[in-house]
């Protein structure tokens, strides 16, 4: 299975809020959304950490060839 972008888990959550505002789901099928919608939002999270981590590294390596 090929690997969620964040733009694409960002939608995939939207899609499963619009799943569980549909009054006619069942509980158990909510409570499943529900989780999937936790793990996707998790999973988008840590994509935003690695490219938090990496902007770091390059503004760090940046300023050091700055002050060479």
């Amino acid at each position: 299975m090929k690997t969620q972008s964040f733009e694409e888990k960002l939608e995939h959550s939207k899609e499963l809020l619009e799943k569980l505002m549909n009054p006619e789901i069942t509980l158990e099928e909510s409570v499943k959304l529900y989780e999937e919608g936790l793990k996707n939002i998790k999973e988008a999270q840590t994509l935003i950490e690695e490219a938090k981590t990496k902007i770091s590294i390059i503004d760090q390596a940046n300023q050091n060839v700055e002050n060479e």
